[in-house]
């Protein structure tokens, strides 16, 4: 329990930083999160955010939604990740980079689109 409560005064720091860093426009985030533009930077200024505010924030910046997975995922994963390098089933790092662009140029212009 120390760790979760170690990471979330970690986040609470942060989030000036985490927001910033961010895909999508703050006006975005503002609206998602449902807090009123100037208690939002009033919040964020004092970096005191509540826990379900938080959350809803995360919800909002983080594009996939990630899980704890356990060890024996982790490694089944790498396992399969093996395998798929040694039967050839890789691209180069320059294709990679340029899908992972545009999906990121969807996601902003999608997040745009939902602020219009």
């Amino acid at each position: 329990m120390i760790a979760e409560i170690e990471k979330f005064i970690e986040i609470q720091n942060n989030i000036d930083e985490i927001l910033k860093n961010s895909p999508f426009k703050m006006s975005y985030i503002i609206e998602k999160s449902g807090i009123k533009k100037p208690t939002f930077f009033k919040k964020l200024k004092e970096k005191r955010f509540t826990p379900e505010e938080l959350l809803v924030i995360s919800k909002t910046i983080e594009v996939k939604q990630w899980r704890n997975e356990t060890k024996e995922e982790i490694l089944e994963s790498l396992r399969k990740g093996e395998e798929d390098i040694k039967a050839g089933r890789t691209i180069p790092h320059e294709v990679w980079e340029a899908e992972r662009n545009e999906r990121m140029k969807r996601y902003r212009d999608e997040a745009d689109r939902n602020i219009s």
